[in-house]
């Protein structure tokens, strides 16, 4: 199946690695205007070089996306430079170190909830704001397989996922007779950097699935373009499930 996504500008927040970088490349090989987020300037720079010597239109943009006016300046930048939004990835995420749940500190849960659930939060806002002025949109959320399942020591996490999972379905429900559908995505275990930096032994994630083995970013980056596409016209508040299994076991 290929997708085409040629005049449609698409954000991607978090794409200068991992599951992100991997939806902007899918993006702009579908021929998107893609705009590309992160909070690391050089690495940033980096992933948007990468796709433009391959001749995508690509634009970089530097930002904390649990500080609401890094958020409005981005979805600011994209207007003036393309004149809209069509599409939006809301991927940027991070965690805190697997940790017994009464030794995890204030610090570690508040920076993985305003990353992961406030940043969503934001730019979510801030996205609907300028689809409403358009009159359509999508929007689709990077939520997880542990947003219906749990993960031994990782509670900050596994409480923001299922945030994410709740704050799609609700605001979807809001904005479902006003041409926005909003989905949210939930891949299994992918030997992303961040999942690499919480689990040393990636065999134990391998054996969570029932295909005894880890995703890629691009199967992931495949169910994201289909909820961004037309083909998923009549979803929305959904949760597509992308984890080889995990959830059915």
């Amino acid at each position: 199946m290929t997708f085409d996504f040629h005049g449609k500008v698409v954000l991607v927040t978090g794409a200068a690695a991992g599951l992100g970088f991997a939806c902007a490349k899918a993006f702009t090989d579908a021929g998107a205007n893609v705009v590309m987020t992160d909070i690391g300037q050089e690495s940033l720079d980096k992933a948007v070089e990468e796709l433009r010597s391959a001749g995508a239109e690509v634009f970089g943009v530097c930002n904390d996306v649990s500080k609401s006016s890094d958020v409005s300046a981005m979805v600011d930048a994209i207007v003036e430079r393309y004149g809209k939004l069509d599409i939006a990835v809301n991927n940027a995420g991070t965690a805190s170190p697997l940790a017994n749940f009464h030794e995890v500190t204030e610090a570690e849960f508040d920076r993985v909830i305003a990353v992961n659930l406030k940043g969503v939060w934001l730019c979510m806002q801030a996205e609907i704001r300028q689809m409403l002025k358009q009159g359509e949109g999508r929007i689709v959320n990077m939520a997880s397989a542990t947003s219906r399942n749990t993960y031994p020591n990782a509670a900050p996490y596994v409480t923001s996922k299922f945030a994410v999972a709740g704050l799609t379905r609700t605001v979807a429900v809001d904005y479902a007779e006003r041409n926005i559908r909003i989905n949210a995505i939930c891949p299994g275990n992918v030997a992303t950097p961040l999942v690499v930096s919480m689990v040393k032994d990636l065999s134990v994630l391998s054996a969570k699935h029932a295909m005894k083995r880890m995703g890629t970013p691009e199967e992931v980056a495949n169910g994201v373009m289909y909820l961004a596409s037309d083909l998923s016209s009549f979803s929305t508040g959904s949760l597509l499930e992308v984890d080889g299994g995990w959830n059915a076991i």
